[in-house]
């Protein structure tokens, strides 16, 4: 009886073994744009701000972080001239706040518009070149002043547009 019941429990274990030998879970981040062999060098140009409110520190945090971010994560060389075969530029679009919430009868939430006008070309192949937005929102207390929500949200704001920007030239998304 004993001898029935461990051949049982060996069956058991060993179909179990067997089940989850076969049922595997893969995941991949296989990136959709992949960095061509030939494409070897990358220039940032100071990164503009042409909204109508300027933040001082906002572009040049921009531009060497994002200079920072693709030195990291690719193997791409920045180099500072024309011959950079990714050239990356563009403008800070919008920076602006807007109300989103009342309570009674006075604003409760603001919310920071964030827009960059990125422009990409690619001196190897042209027909790569491409021109598109990245807006990012941020609410905050409309108790708090802009300058008090930039310095509470000032790091995020470059975090989030700097992925944007990276993700529109190196994934693809």
């Amino acid at each position: 009886m004993k001898l029935l019941s461990n051949l049982k429990l060996l069956v058991a274990c060993s179909l179990m073994l067997v089940a989850f030998n076969f049922a595997t879970c893969k995941y991949s981040t296989k990136d959709t744009s992949p960095i061509p062999p030939d494409v070897k060098t990358f220039r940032v140009n100071y990164l503009e701000n042409k909204a109508r409110y300027v933040n001082p520190q906002l572009t040049p945090q921009l531009t060497e972080k994002l200079k920072q971010k693709i030195i990291g994560q690719t193997r791409l060389r920045q180099i500072n001239g024309d011959e950079a075969h990714y050239d990356i530029s563009g403008y800070l679009s919008d920076y602006s706040v807007t109300t989103t919430g009342i309570t009674n009868q006075s604003a409760s939430t603001n919310r920071l518009n964030v827009s960059f006008h990125l422009i990409f070309k690619n001196t190897l192949d042209q027909k790569k070149d491409f021109e598109t937005d990245i807006t990012n929102n941020y609410d905050f207390n409309a108790q708090k002043s802009l300058q008090e929500a930039e310095a509470q949200l000032g790091n995020d704001i470059i975090k989030n547009l700097v992925d944007g920007i990276f993700n529109k030239i190196f994934s693809n998304w």
